[in-house]
């Protein structure tokens, strides 16, 4: 006979000591803990060129842009994530001491993978859409052109426009910026490895 163990449930400040001796990345859900999964090259081509874009476009216009190594804490929902890409109009807004933890994204870009497309499609953006700042929401598939580009309208509705040819140009409505999918997936091989 099998004993199941209750999982053990994490206050905020426990996760947020255990990360900081952490050798890995993880989120923390409402009180559980769960790491992160490794990244492919694939992963890291895409989002340094959609940063890399975006940083070079929006220079010296009151942004910060952020990649992959600082956390978002979403209070509503006591999540604490680390987004792919995220933009902050302005000031970043920190919780904690230090700064590594901000909580005003404008606008966040995921790349999708087989263990987290459901997620981040689904609860992930679900609690990201609690942040008041929040306007803008980008999915990126990793191996095929195909980006999802959620953008909330000024009555708080939510719109998807999918993008799916290297030749098709996404533009932003929450900021002044377009880039053409090639750009996004340059030195992107499909044929690699699946994450």
């Amino acid at each position: 006979m099998q004993v199941q163990t209750k999982p053990r449930h994490y206050s905020p400040e426990e996760y947020l000591e255990l990360e900081e001796a952490a050798d890995y990345k993880s989120e923390y859900r409402d009180g559980e803990i769960v790491p992160m999964a490794g990244g492919t090259t694939n992963h890291n081509k895409i989002a340094g060129n959609f940063y890399a874009n975006l940083k070079f476009a929006l220079r010296g216009q009151g942004y910060d842009i952020y990649i992959g190594d600082v956390r978002l804490w979403i209070p509503r929902y006591r999540q604490y994530t680390y987004p792919d890409v995220m933009l902050i109009q302005e000031e970043p807004i920190y919780t904690g001491i230090g700064t590594t933890t901000v909580m005003n994204p404008l606008l966040i870009v995921e790349l999708l993978s087989k263990s987290t497309k459901n997620y981040d499609q689904g609860d992930k953006f679900l609690y990201y859409r609690s942040i008041p700042e929040f306007k803008e929401y980008i999915l990126v598939d990793q191996h095929r052109h195909h980006v999802m580009q959620h953008t909330k309208t000024p009555e708080g509705k939510w719109l998807l426009t999918d993008h799916e040819s290297e030749e098709a140009v996404l533009e932003l409505t929450s900021i002044k910026f377009q880039i053409q999918l090639s750009e996004i997936y340059e030195v992107v091989n499909f044929e690699e490895g699946e994450e």
